[in-house]
């Protein structure tokens, strides 16, 4: 059987499974029996009721959001088990009926339109998922790794572990991380496979080839696997270098992962393509096409398998209760990482899985249960590593799914588009570091406020500064000693107190980051 080369991975962000597929009515084989099957979507009688009011799952989705969800920990509880519903430190995890998704909506977020989080999408407002949902392998058992926002779900995805972190970074906790050279796993990130000593070794005490990792970023400003130690500006590569890249029979990375572009973060991150809800699907929808496209016509394409999923939900409704989860069993590396005593043994709701490759059967239909530490397994047991935490060691993996003896002639070379689409899909910036960013919307909120008031302050931001502050950190200018140059940035950033002063902080270091750019090609 033909083996798999190339893994990458397009991880997008805040949408639940049935916010984008639950009214696709996919039909298809199942993976694991051969029977005719459909994806495990919506009747049109799923209901959340609030206030006296019942809400009923609808289309189409509002696109784009005008109120954010909410994501965090205590909101994921309340979604799932209901309002007035208590985690106990250290579990269990209370009964999940699926039924506090609109309560929640209206009562934390406080969303003027609170059924709009039950609204999802037609495939006619997502054609180029629809259409390799269809042509490729659909997941629809995809749990994000805890219940709980970005940063620990996209940990899990590079750790399999968040190193105990339930909750968005505070601006003390990324204080810490940099002193620390980054956020760290007891064990490593899949991308310190790729660095350590026993991985150039591996040639002379094996037959496999040492392995090696790649990271594409649709703007290098913002790039949350930054926030990992040891991963550098330098190890980061522009999107608009992909297509290119992957062209070159001699790429070599087993491990590919791509960021998006979240869009001007102080600007309720518009200009992105990573699907957030206040910015809408249509960037997302062309940087799927861009990355198939990409890969399909290099000369990598026999050997691959793309993966896209989302990394999690964004507070919109899904119908499945979440199981059980293993528990990583590794150690916190920061005292503050666990703010609700959670003992990460519950996945967090569905989100789509897409799983593409020419050695996958045209419509698949997988039910079978992953999470993102999947990802992980995959690499991990195609290539011969050693898995990070028992999540990952534990993980079902999707090699399964690659299971024809010789790739698929009849993969499109392309995801078609409705004329009208065509237009709009080709003026969308997939790369948009070289574009200025625009003045800060409601720019004397503060980034943090007391009590982490979530009215107030946007809970990405200060995960978003340290990022970017990790970049400044690694471009001295010309004269100046690294350790000075970073204490100076340290210093820099802790006066950042309003959305408007993180706006002109990030404008900063984007300029910087295109002057390193300019002399080193």
């Amino acid at each position: 059987m033909p083996a798999i080369e190339h893994v990458f991975v397009l991880m997008l962000e805040n949408r639940s499974f049935d916010h984008m597929l639950g009214f696709s009515g996919i039909t298809g084989t199942d993976a694991a029996n051969g029977q005719h099957t459909q994806i495990n979507g919506l009747s049109g009688a799923e209901t959340n009721d609030w206030n006296g009011v019942s809400y009923s799952v609808g289309h189409p989705a509002v696109d784009p959001m005008t109120v954010d969800p909410y994501h965090e920990f205590p909101d994921v509880l309340e979604q799932l088990c209901g309002p007035g519903a208590t985690y106990p430190p250290g579990g269990p995890y209370p009964a999940i009926h699926n039924n506090g998704f609109v309560s929640n909506f209206a009562d934390a977020a406080k969303s003027p339109s609170p059924g709009d989080v039950m609204k999802c999408f037609t495939s006619q407002q997502l054609p180029i998922l629809s259409a390799l949902g269809k042509e490729f392998a659909v997941c629809d058992s995809w749990f994000c790794s805890l219940p709980g926002p970005t940063f620990p779900n996209r940990f899990f995805a590079l750790g399999g572990s968040s190193a105990d972190l339930d909750h968005s970074p505070t601006t003390t906790e990324t204080v810490i991380w940099q002193t620390t050279d980054g956020f760290k796993f007891q064990n490593g990130s899949i991308f310190d496979k790729s660095k350590g000593l026993q991985n150039f070794l591996r040639p002379f005490f094996s037959f496999r080839r040492k392995f090696t990792s790649r990271i594409y970023a649709g703007n290098k400003l913002f790039t949350l696997a930054h926030a990992l130690k040891g991963i550098h500006l330098s190890d980061i590569t522009r999107y608009s270098r992909f297509a290119r890249d992957v062209s070159d029979r001699a790429y070599s990375a087993q491990f590919t992962w791509i960021e998006p572009n979240y869009g001007h973060v102080t600007t309720d991150y518009v200009g992105g393509n990573s699907q957030h809800p206040l910015d809408g699907v249509t960037g997302g929808e062309a940087l799927v096409k861009a990355t198939y496209e990409a890969i399909r016509s290099s000369p990598l394409w026999d050997s691959s398998m793309l993966i896209i999923t989302w990394d999690e939900h964004g507070g919109f409704f899904d119908h499945v209760a979440p199981p059980a989860a293993i528990p990583p069993g590794d150690k916190a590396q920061f005292n503050s990482a666990n703010k609700n005593g959670f003992v990460f043994n519950q996945y967090g709701p569905r989100v789509p899985g897409i799983v593409i490759s020419p050695l996958i059967p045209r419509n698949t239909i997988d039910h079978r249960d992953y999470d993102h530490t999947s990802i992980l397994a995959t690499v991990e047991r195609l290539f011969g590593l050693q898995p990070l935490t028992e999540r990952d060691r534990g993980a079902r993996d999707l090699r399964p799914l690659a299971s024809l003896s010789s790739p698929r002639p009849d993969a499109p070379t392309s995801v078609a588009l409705r004329a009208d689409l065509e237009s709009v899909d080709r003026a969308i910036l997939l790369d948009t570091l070289q574009t200025p960013i625009p003045p800060a919307t409601r720019q004397n909120d503060p980034i943090e406020s007391e009590g982490d008031d979530p009215i107030k302050c946007d809970r990405n931001l200060p995960g978003f500064l340290y990022v970017a502050a990790r970049a400044d950190a690694e471009i001295p200018p010309p004269g100046i000693a690294a350790a000075n140059h970073a204490a100076g940035v340290g210093k820099r950033v802790g006066a950042i107190r309003t959305r408007g002063q993180a706006r002109d902080y990030f404008e900063e270091v984007r300029r910087k980051i295109l002057a390193v750019e300019s002399e080193t090609e």
